[in-house]
C-alpha cells in the first residue's frame, strides 16, 4: 500500500488480528546461526543494514524495469498513479530516468476526501519529471458505485447524528501495548469537537471495504491506460507496506512491476534526496489520504513511526532479540515483545492478500 490511501484490505485481518494478539505469545525471536549483536553497537547495525550505495541501487532498479517490460511484460512504458507521496514521487522519478519522460504516463486521482495538498504534490511532480498526464476526480465514479453511502451508514450506526459531512477517520490501538488489536472511529462534528467510539467488526469491516472502493476504481483507471499505451503498470509499495500487508487486494495492491517492495521506507527517503526531487516532497510525512480527517499511518495501521518500525521490521528479520531493540527503542521488553508480535500477526492476518488465485491444478 502506498503511503497516500492505502487501507487494510483483507476482510480476514481484524479477526486474524484479534486472534493473534488474543494468545499473547511472548516470541524469543531468535533465528538459527544468528551471532547476537553487542547492544552498544546496535544501532551501527541498523545504520549499516539500511544504509545504500543509492546510485547503484536506483541503476539495479533501472535494469530490473528494463529486463521485465522486454522479456516478460512486452510492453513499451509505464504508467504510474501519483499521490504526492513519497513512495509514488520516487517510482515516477525512477521510471523516467529509466525510458524518459515521453514513455512516462502519471495520472492524478484525487476524490472526495482527498487532501489538496496531494494533488498539489502530485503535479509538482509531473511537472517536475515532465511526464505527459491526466487529472480525473473519482469521486462521481465512487459516488455511483455507492462507496460514500455504504461507509455513511456504518458510521451512523455508531454515531447516529452524523449527517456525511462530518469529517471522519478510523485508528488502531492495543497492539503496541501488548493489548489486543481494535479499532476506533473518530469523527469531527461541524463544531469542532472530537468524538471517539469502539468499533465493532460489522461496522469496521463495512467502512473498510466501501473505502477500499477507492483503491480499486483508482487502479481500474491505471490499466485502462495501460491497455490504451501498451504500457505496464506501476505498483508503488515500500517493504514496510509489502511486508505487513498495508495495502488493497485488487487495488493499490495490483501492478505489473514493483519497482521499490525491497526498499524500507527509510531508504525510499533517502533515494528521493539522491534523485534530486524537490524538498518539500523529500520531507512529506507518511499519510493514508484516504480518510476526511488527517492521518498517519502509524495511527491507522503500523505499531510505530516509520524510522522506529523500519529499524524494528529489520531487527525481525535479522533475528535480533526483543531485549535489544528494546533499548534501541526505549522502550520497555513488554513493548518491544509486542511490537515483535504485531510483525508476526500482520503478516498471517494479510498472507491472503498476497496469494493468487487458487486452481485445482496447476495450469501452466
Amino acid at each position: 500500500m502506498e503511503e497516500s490511501g492505502n487501507i487494510a484490505g483483507s476482510s480476514t485481518s481484524y479477526l486474524m488480528l484479534l486472534e493473534s494478539h488474543g494468545k499473547r505469545i511472548l516470541m524469543n525471536h531468535n533465528i538459527g546461526g544468528y551471532a547476537p549483536v553487542d547492544n552498544s553497537n546496535l544501532e551501527k547495525h541498523i545504520r549499516a543494514g539500511l544504509s545504500l550505495d543509492l546510485e547503484s541501487e536506483a541503476q539495479r532498479i533501472s535494469s530490473f524495469i528494463r529486463q521485465v517490460l522486454r522479456t516478460k511484460l512486452h510492453r513499451r512504458g509505464l504508467v504510474v498513479a501519483v499521490s504526492g507521496g513519497i513512495d509514488s514521487s520516487v517510482c515516477l522519478e525512477l521510471a523516467v530516468r529509466t525510458l524518459g519522460a515521453d514513455r512516462v504516463f502519471g495520472l492524478l486521482l484525487p476524490e472526495t476526501d482527498s487532501s489538496s495538498a496531494s494533488l498539489e504534490l502530485g503535479l509538482q511532480m509531473v511537472n517536475h519529471t515532465g511526464v505527459s498526464y491526466e487529472i480525473k476526480n473519482i469521486a462521481p465514479a465512487l459516488e455511483a458505485i455507492g462507496c460514500y453511502e455504504q461507509r455513511d451508514a456504518a458510521i451512523r450506526e455508531v454515531f447516529p447524528e452524523y449527517d456525511g459531512s462530518w469529517k471522519n477517520k478510523i485508528v488502531i490501538s492495543g497492539g503496541t501495548a501488548g493489548a489486543i488489536n481494535h479499532f476506533h472511529l473518530v469523527v469531527e462534528t461541524p463544531e469542532g469537537d472530537l468524538l471517539k467510539e469502539r468499533l465493532a467488526l460489522k461496522q469496521y469491516l463495512q467502512i473498510v471495504a466501501a473505502t477500499n472502493f477507492k483503491q480499486r476504481i483508482r487502479k481500474n483507471l491505471e490499466y485502462y491506460h495501460a491497455d490504451r499505451l501498451n504500457y505496464a503498470v506501476i505498483g508503488t509499495p515500500n517493504r514496510l507496506e509489502y511486508d505487513q500487508g498495508f495495502f488493497v487486494k485488487n487495488g493499490d495492491g495490483a501492478a505489473d512491476i514493483k519497482p521499490i517492495a525491497h526498499l524500507y521506507k527509510t531508504q525510499v527517503y533517502a533515494m528521493a534526496k539522491h534523485l534530486l526531487l524537490p524538498e518539500n516532497i523529500c520531507s512529506t510525512t507518511p499519510t493514508t489520504d484516504t480518510y476526511s480527517l488527517e492521518q498517519g499511518q502509524d495511527e491507522f495501521y503500523f505499531a510505530l513511526p516509520y524510522k522506529q518500525m523500519d529499524a524494528a521490521l529489520w531487527c525481525y528479520n535479522h533475528g535480533i532479540p526483543e531485549v535489544e531493540i528494546a533499548e534501541y527503542l526505549h522502550t520497555t521488553l513488554e513493548q518491544a515483545q509486542a511490537v515483535y508480535r504485531d510483525i508476526a500477526a500482520k503478516r498471517r492476518a494479510t498472507a491472503y492478500l498476497h496469494t493468487p488465485p487458487c486452481t485445482l491444478e496447476d495450469i501452466f
